[in-house]
């Protein structure tokens, strides 16, 4: 991977492009973690050591590591003492993202139904299909990736880039926990309904609607969001239970 890593040529010091190196591979290695632990690719079961990372982008230790402290002070990684993993979120600190998106996203969309452009509208048009695909199919990495297409659509046309990162970041936080709760047909039903709907408001250029529509999705998506994690982990607690169940020693 490394191999395809093109310099710039404009520094003359060797010193000036050995940092400029190190910067476009950090810069390489932070968005190829992002994109895998926002498909859900790296689980909280999961340790990420930074001399590993680097071996296989064949560079030093030293980029690597940025990458994954630049993913830790984003709140996408923690340090641990082997390694780095994904935080394990509770119940609580799933709320509070919901919560907070529920004050943020409305907004931020009506903002992004004002100034949709026409590629944008494209792309939330195609990335719903595959939504609708991917519930058909029942494939969650699929209906995951449809997800982060149509919301980096609109919110690229949300023209306060702090509060475009700041919900990006709280989205991509639950991904992990979300991929079990996508797997259910019935909250898959409710993405693909939410977003129906929103796409339909933001194509018509309607702020107002795209504000109320993305209040009832963001209400809906959480009350579907606990109830699959809560059958989920009735069906935990009963395999844990079942009589004659092998315990690894």
């Amino acid at each position: 991977m490394a191999d395809s890593i093109i310099l710039d040529t404009g520094p003359d010091t060797p010193g000036k492009v050995d940092a400029t190196r190190r910067e476009s591979l950090r810069e390489q290695i932070y968005a190829d973690l992002l994109r895998r632990l926002q498909l859900s690719e790296i689980g909280p079961n999961d340790r990420l050591i930074d001399t590993d990372i680097a071996a296989r982008w064949g560079a030093s230790r030293m980029p690597a590591r940025e990458a994954l402290l630049q993913l830790v002070n984003e709140g996408y990684l923690r340090g641990t003492t082997r390694g780095f993993a994904v935080p394990v979120l509770s119940m609580q600190d799933i709320r509070d993202i919901f919560e907070v998106r529920r004050l943020l996203e409305p907004r931020a969309a009506a903002c992004a139904a004002r100034d949709l452009t026409d590629a944008a509208a494209a792309v939330l048009k195609e990335s719903l299909a595959e939504a609708r695909a991917a519930a058909a199919a029942a494939d969650a990495r699929r209906m995951i990736a449809a997800n982060i297409a149509f919301r980096g659509a609109w919110m690229g046309c949300v023209r306060n880039e702090r509060l475009a990162a700041t919900i990006a970041r709280f989205v991509d936080h639950v991904q992990a926990v979300r991929l079990e709760t996508l797997r259910r047909p019935a909250t898959c039903a409710v993405v693909v309904d939410g977003l129906a709907g929103i796409a339909a408001s933001m194509r018509a250029r309607d702020p107002v609607t795209t504000a109320d529509r993305m209040a009832a999705f963001m209400a809906a998506a959480e009350e579907a969001f606990f109830a699959a994690r809560g059958a989920q982990m009735a069906d935990e607690t009963a395999e844990a239970e079942r009589p004659g169940r092998r315990v690894r020693a």
